[in-house]
Formats: C-alpha cells, structure tokens, sequence
C-alpha cells in the first residue's frame, strides 16, 4: 500500500514563495508520472502540475512560469516550488499519481495560506 506524506505548507503574503515536498513508500516515483493538486474551500480538486518517469513537466495555465515541479530520485521526493503565490492559491495541496485511474490513497494533504 502506497502512503504519500505531502508537507512543507505554510502562510505566506501574496508574492511569496513555498516548496512543497511528497515523499512515499517505497521507490515509486522512478516508476509512475506523479501530479500535484489541490484543492480549495467549495472547490474541486485540481490538476496543477505533473512530472512523468521520464521528467517531463506539464502545468495548468494558472501557474505555467512561476511553479516548478521536480524530482529526486536518491531521496524519493518530488517537489513543488511555488512563486508569486496568489491569494485564491490558497488551498490544501496534495500530490498522486498523475491520472484517477493510477490513484493510490490520498494523504493528509498539506495547507498553504496566501494572505492578501
């Protein structure tokens, strides 16, 4: 059973910076894409970014140029660098595996803040 830990949330003003880490079980990111989400109050979880096996990224419009999605492979961890936050980014950020039908459990999840 995958267990992913996602942490490195915070309160930050609006231009701020964040890096969000996901670590797991096991070695499986080498082997699966992974994506970031999130989801804010009354909203829907969201697709924000992703990282295939073979490092390739893609990101939602929203935050194409200022977050970047990354992987270490010697500490199992793929890795979320947040700029220029935005107020309405305010959201729990969560990270799997990067289509539904590949979804392992979700994890706690973890809360970044952005305050005007």
């Amino acid at each position: 059973q995958v267990q992913l830990v996602e942490s490195g949330g915070g309160s930050v003003q609006a231009g701020g910076s964040l890096r969000l880490s996901c670590a797991a079980s096991g070695s499986i990111f080498s082997r699966n894409a992974i994506g970031w989400y999130r989801q804010a109050p009354r909203k829907q979880r969201e697709l924000v970014a992703t990282i295939s096996t073979g490092r390739r990224t893609n990101y939602a419009d929203s935050v194409k140029g200022r977050f970047t999605i990354y992987r270490d492979s010697a500490n199992n961890t793929v890795y979320l660098q947040m700029n220029s936050l935005r107020p309405e980014e305010t959201a729990v950020y969560y990270c799997n595996a990067d289509l539904p039908t590949r979804w392992w459990s979700w994890g706690q999840g973890t809360q970044v803040t952005v305050s005007s």
